[in-house]
């Protein structure tokens, strides 16, 4: 398996990803430069986090447009893997490779907090190897954070077990006090239908390392490795 961490201007995430890929993970990993359109023979492509084009007009409109975006989403149409994490989750809704969108926070701020969430998804590949109803604990980082989709699409994404995770308490439990963003139905990550396109706001590659006290990102990692090996 080898993995892509694309790096557009405004990344501030592709070398925590790339490190706790290759790093932590012992994955091969490469960079991909967003006016790059080879993905050079990876496997998995990762949209990192960050505030690509500074945010500018719309979290991820802009970086949707990138040459290398037409290369991921031909990717992800043939069933390659995608993944995309904060802002890497923006520009896939942006790109239409993922439903719904990523509106500002019900607060109105900016949030950088340690924040739990539990898997949902008994088959998406990210979450279906991990423990149900426990509580991971993720760091997120946003001002545009706030899952929102039609009622429609929410309940299609519930019929297809396409969420794959939601905020929650310490003891796992959803509630609307757990949720920090005013997302809809506490949802924190979703995938497409076929489920090879993943997007999620909190950061898995911020808690990978024991030297910060916490690994809880490893289990999404290790399920993505041990079921697609």
């Amino acid at each position: 398996m080898k993995f892509g961490v694309i790096v557009f201007p405004g990344s501030n995430c592709d070398e925590d990803m790339v490190y706790a890929l290759g790093e932590v993970m012992g994955q091969s990993v490469t960079k991909l430069w967003h006016k790059d359109k080879d993905l050079k023979g990876c496997d998995f492509i990762m949209v990192p986090g960050g505030f690509s084009y500074g945010d500018y007009l719309r979290s991820g409109a802009i970086a949707r447009f990138s040459p290398i975006m037409e290369s991921v989403i031909s990717h992800a149409n043939s069933g390659g893997y995608v993944m995309g994490v904060c802002n890497g989750f923006q520009i896939l809704t942006e790109a239409g490779l993922l439903p719904g969108a990523l509106i500002r926070n019900t607060g109105r701020l900016f949030i950088c907090q340690n924040q739990f969430i539990t898997p949902v998804s008994k088959t998406a590949l990210v979450s279906q190897n991990m423990e149900f109803n426990k509580a991971y604990n993720i760091p997120i980082a946003h001002g545009d954070g706030r899952y929102f989709a039609d009622d429609s699409t929410i309940k299609s994404l519930e019929d297809n077990d396409q969420i794959i995770f939601k905020y929650c308490d310490v003891n796992g439990s959803i509630t609307d006090n757990s949720n920090p963003n005013g997302s809809l139905k506490n949802i924190a990550g979703v995938c497409n239908k076929t489920k090879n396109v993943f997007g999620m706001m909190p950061h898995p590659e911020r808690a990978v390392d024991s030297d910060l006290k916490n690994t809880d990102g490893q289990a999404l990692f290790e399920s993505i490795l041990q079921l697609v090996h």
